[in-house]
Parts: structure tokens; C-alpha cells; sequence
């Protein structure tokens, strides 16, 4: 693709998420939306190749379908209240199939199993825009109507996507389908704190695009697109290496790093709403994610792959680490002193 044409996909969907961000009315939202998913099905598709054709596929598919619910769903909202404004959906049905529209955008389970795919079939640049900028329209849209969503859909899909997105990563080796099922956990952990605390929500989604950023740069600057190609992490930059497991340390929510604010914070307000039982659970998956975040971080900085002596070091000749990468390793590693600012 030339740059000419991938600029003007990028401005479209920079755009499209705009257009829906700022918009109060249903309609300009999905034009937003299908701007949106128009513009990345090129970008997905560049490769020219099979499995990147399939993914482009089947993303259309399953964004149309949730872009049409949604249009149902306002449609069916204004016929009956007469308003198609995204606060006022007073409408019970309307807002039951809003949120599985949205889940099916997102990929919350168990609407999830096109975005692993998806994400398979791209490239690891993106798979970082799929996984972090496509997520903020459908968010927001979260935002706009928490008020309105049914509770109980929303901390049923956050239970059921923490614990798929933490059970179907362990068995993965691409790191591209285990960051799609890092990404699945992460959503719902924000699902389930949607309709309590919709600040947390949003400080967690700031979080968790900054850790996904950090973690997809480090995998796009040592191109390692399977677990085993890791290992040869060390011999880029030695920076790179201890950057990349503290941000897998980070993504799974150990303290005192950045990850572990989200976590703890919505833990924290389950059980103030006397939610205990959902909270040891989402506490309890955590754990299943945080076994293949420790995976990785093992054979990025503690393996050393097969090697001769005559091998040489590659940090040694081109020894700069990109500047964007280590900016948001850093925020992705030290933001936990700042916690009061941020919830202030």
C-alpha cells in the first residue's frame, strides 16, 4: 500500500472514532462506526495474502452485524421514547441489544472468537491498532449509556471474559492471539466495573492502551510473532529485554507496578458493593492471565535461545531503542505513586 493511500485509511479512522466520540445522536454515531471499520479492512488486508484476506472478512462481518444492532437498537429506542439521543435510552430492550452489539464490537465473550483470528491474520502494527485505537469508539459509547445498560449483562460478560481471556490464552504460542486474549480480560474487567464506576472504567481503558502499547512496540521492534521467538530478545538490546518483562509484569497486574491500579481499584469496589463473590472470581482469573504474561517474561529475559560463540550481538551495532517505546514503557511501568492525582 502506498503511503499516500495508508494515510488516508489511518485520517479516516482517526476520524471515524472522532465523529462517534464526540456525537449525542445515534445516527452520527454509526457513521462514525461504519467510517471506522471501513477504513481499517484495507489495512488489515494489506499482505495480500490468504490468511489477512479471511481476517479482513471476518472483521467486516462482525463489526456490520454490531453496527447494524446498534442502529436497531436506537432505531426501536426513538420509536418508542421519540428521542435519538445516546443518554436517554430509556428503553429496556433497546439497551439489552446495545450491549450485546457492544460486546460483539469489542469482543467481550462470548462474542470473542473473531478477534483472535482477526488479529492472526494481521500484522503486529495492526494488531496494535485493533487492540488499542478500535476499542475507544465502542467504549465510549459504553460511557455515554452506562447509566442505561442492564448491570447484569454487563458483570455477566465481565466475569465470563476475564476467565476465557485468561483460560484460552494459556494454550496459545503466537503473541499475537495471546494478546488478543489479554486484550478479551482486560475488557472485561472494564465490563464489570461499567455500570459502578464508569471513572474507573475509564482510567482503566487509559491503562490498559498504554500497556498494550508498550508491549505491541517491543514485539514490532524485535519482530517476534511466536513465544519462541522471544528468546532472541536479549540479543537486540539489553534495555529492550528488561523493559519488555517489566511491561508483561505490568499487563499482569503485579504490584508495584502500573497494572496492578486498575485491578486493584475495581477489586476494591466490588467488594464495597458487597460483590464479593464476582470479585474472587475476576481475582481468581487474574491469575490465569498473569501465568502467560509470566511465560513470556521468562523466555524474554531469563532464556538464553541455542547460540554459537561466533555469534554476535546485534545491540552492538544498532544499539537505539525507539524513544516512543521507552516513553510508554515507562508510563506502563511507574504510574502507580500517581494513583491519587489520577482518581482525582
Amino acid at each position: 500500500m502506498s503511503p499516500t493511500i495508508y494515510t488516508i485509511m489511518l485520517s479516516s479512522l482517526a476520524t471515524g472514532t472522532i465523529i462517534t466520540m464526540t456525537s449525542f445522536h445515534w445516527l452520527m454515531a454509526w457513521i462514525g462506526l461504519e467510517l471506522n471499520t471501513l477504513a481499517i479492512i484495507p489495512i488489515i488486508s494489506t499482505l495480500h495474502h490468504p490468511r489477512s484476506t479471511e481476517a479482513a472478512t471476518k472483521y467486516f462481518l462482525t463489526q456490520a452485524a454490531a453496527s447494524a444492532m446498534i442502529l436497531f437498537s436506537s432505531m426501536i429506542n426513538a420509536w418508542n421514547t421519540g428521542t435519538w439521543d445516546i443518554t436517554q435510552m430509556s428503553f429496556l430492550p433497546s439497551n439489552t441489544l446495545l450491549a450485546v452489539a457492544l460486546a460483539l464490537k469489542l469482543g467481550l465473550a462470548p462474542a470473542h472468537l473473531w478477534l483472535p483470528e482477526v488479529l492472526q491474520g494481521s500484522t503486529l502494527l495492526t494488531a496494535l491498532i485493533i487492540t488499542t485505537w478500535q476499542k475507544l469508539a465502542p467504549m465510549s459509547l459504553i460511557f455515554l449509556s452506562a447509566n442505561n445498560l442492564p448491570p447484569m449483562i454487563l458483570l455477566t460478560l465481565g466475569i465470563i471474559s476475564s476467565v476465557t481471556g485468561g483460560w484460552a490464552g494459556l494454550n496459545q504460542t503466537q503473541t499475537r492471539k495471546i494478546m488478543a486474549f489479554s486484550s478479551i480480560a482486560h475488557l472485561g474487567w472494564m465490563a464489570s466495573i461499567t455500570s459502578i464506576s464508569p471513572n474507573i472504567m475509564i482510567m482503566s481503558l487509559m491503562i490498559y492502551l498504554i500497556m498494550t502499547t508498550a508491549l505491541f512496540s517491543s514485539l514490532i521492534f524485535s519482530k517476534s510473532k511466536t513465544i519462541q521467538d522471544t528468546t532472541t530478545t536479549w540479543t537486540l538490546s539489553p534495555t529492550l529485554t528488561i523493559t519488555t518483562m517489566l511491561v508483561l509484569l505490568s499487563l499482569g497486574g503485579l504490584p508495584p507496578l502500573t497494572g496492578f491500579l486498575p485491578k486493584w481499584l475495581i477489586l476494591e469496589e466490588l467488594i464495597t458493593q458487597n460483590m464479593s463473590p464476582l470479585a474472587l472470581m475476576m481475582a481468581m482469573s487474574a491469575l490465569l492471565s498473569l501465568f502467560y504474561y509470566l511465560r513470556l517474561a521468562y523466555t524474554t529475559a531469563l532464556t538464553l535461545a541455542p547460540n554459537t560463540l561466533q555469534m554476535k550481538f546485534k545491540w552492538r551495532f544498532k544499539p537505539t531503542t525507539p524513544p516512543a517505546l521507552m516513553a510508554f514503557s515507562t508510563l506502563a511501568v511507574f504510574l502507580l505513586p500517581l494513583t491519587p492525582l489520577i482518581l482525582s
